[in-house]
């Protein structure tokens, strides 16, 4: 084989890869322009705050979202405060869990309408209740006939958003 082939064939190899790197760049710049794009258009970053109006970017929020407005929890709790552990992590992790799957949901339409809150953010619920209200909940866990204390969401469904 002459210097002349051998170098024609790296050439060949050069180029490939240089139009595979191409491709590649391309794809993944069109995939996080899509991604950015999408986050944008769906006011993604305005889960990351604190702010109700996020909870409502949603049409199937916006019925929570207004009765939250009319509640007497609005002078004391935002959504987060509820529906989030109050352990920075914990709120974000929960966060984003939820924002994957109401995205998900969302978008192919797999949802419940109305929709119902999932065992487990029912459980984040419940444990907010008890946070923000442990003066009461001490007094009623204190009680001395051995029964299990009742979830307040229970018997206070309708109370964040009537």
């Amino acid at each position: 084989m002459s210097d002349a082939q051998g170098s024609n064939i790296g050439g060949s190899w050069s180029r490939r890869a240089f139009v595979a790197q191409i491709a590649l760049a391309v794809l993944l710049g069109a995939g996080a322009g899509l991604g950015l794009f999408t986050v944008a258009y769906a006011r993604g970053f305005s889960y990351l705050t604190d702010d109700p109006a996020a909870c409502a970017n949603c049409h199937v929020m916006r019925d929570h979202f207004d009765g939250w407005l009319k509640s007497s929890h609005r002078a004391a709790a935002v959504c987060n405060d509820c529906h989030t552990p109050h352990d920075f992590l914990g709120k974000y992790l929960t966060k984003a869990r939820n924002g994957w799957h109401h995205a998900r949901a969302f978008t192919t339409g797999d949802f419940p309408d109305p929709i119902r809150i999932t065992e487990r953010n029912a459980r984040v619920t419940e444990e907010a209740c008890r946070y923000c209200h442990e003066p009461v909940v001490e007094q009623m866990v204190g009680r001395s006939d051995g029964t299990e204390f009742p979830s307040c969401i229970r018997c206070h469904a309708e109370v964040g958003h009537p």
